[in-house]
């Protein structure tokens, strides 16, 4: 049974102090000079903190890949047609992509997801459906997707998260595939943080300068179209966000309630993580509601 949202976030529990002076005790016993090893020492104490385990052993990986397709694209502000997401993410079946290279060089799994790509795909060992919708609205012209899609895509990304434990779970990486994402990103960024959009926004698939001018002027006419409430993370996702943001959501906030250690790969996941920032007040947003946006 697929755990709610606020389920999950109810079974978050703080860093454990206790595992984490432990493990720096240990350090300090190991032959070597005290904080010789630098980040590593921080890391492998935060790492305790989060598992409540004084010697973790990361022996379980995946790497979390999801993919959706954004009505933005529409808008011209990404160098590839919008049909690439779907090409890529045979790609990613396939075993040719630069994620499959490191993941197999570092022994962990890739777990495909498609939240919401145009066309959808033939059943496939290596790819779970978890689909919303085929892409999201254009942000420009109005919401992304309604306030249930949001919350659906975040509790699905909870349960992806939840049945990749059963297979063995010890720390997860978060993926992304989706052409117009860093758009979506950049609009959910630049409600949360409170910063001018220009500021973070950047050059996707290597845009030009004036294409560059153009993907900044559409997210701040989907900005003033869509009002986002910076303190409804909810409601900011289901307006300027996309479904695959939703998905790695779930995917953090699984993971932090399972306490296992996430590893956050790039921009998109970096926004998805952001929305998770107000998230404790998520029952005052209304997460129960299922109205629609706008």
């Amino acid at each position: 049974m697929t755990k709610s949202l606020t389920e999950t976030l109810g079974s978050i529990k703080p860093l454990n102090l206790e595992a984490m002076e432990a493990a720096r005790r240990r350090q300090d016993t190991l032959t070597k000079p005290q904080g010789s090893l630098g980040q590593l020492e921080d890391l492998a104490i935060l790492i305790a903190g989060i598992t409540g385990n004084t010697r973790p052993k990361i022996r379980h990986k995946a790497i979390i890949t999801m993919a959706a397709d954004h009505g933005v694209a529409a808008e011209g502000i990404s160098l590839y047609p919008q049909e690439v997401t779907r090409q890529m993410v045979l790609n990613f079946l396939g075993g040719g992509a630069g994620i499959n290279v490191l993941a197999r060089h570092v022994g962990a799994r890739v777990v495909v997801v498609d939240m919401g790509v145009i066309g959808g795909f033939e059943p496939h060992s290596g790819l779970l459906c978890k689909m919303i919708d085929f892409g999201t609205r254009n942000i420009a012209q109005g919401p992304a997707m309604t306030r249930q899609q949001a919350l659906d895509a975040i509790e699905a990304g909870i349960d992806v998260l939840e049945s990749e434990i059963a297979r063995g779970l010890d720390i997860v990486g978060t993926g992304d595939m989706g052409i117009g994402n860093t758009t979506a990103s950049s609009a959910v960024c630049a409600v949360m943080t409170g910063k001018p959009v220009i500021e973070v926004t950047g050059r996707g698939t290597g845009l030009g300068d004036e294409q560059m001018d153009h993907k900044v002027a559409v997210i701040q006419k989907a900005l003033q179209v869509n009002q986002p409430n910076p303190d409804d993370p909810l409601d900011v996702l289901a307006r300027v966000g996309g479904f695959e943001i939703g998905g790695l959501a779930g995917v953090i906030l699984g993971a932090a309630a399972n306490r296992i250690p996430v590893v956050i790969d790039g921009f998109i996941s970096g926004a998805a993580a952001k929305v998770l920032d107000e998230m404790a007040t998520f029952e005052e947003a209304g997460v129960s509601e299922a109205e629609e946006v706008g």
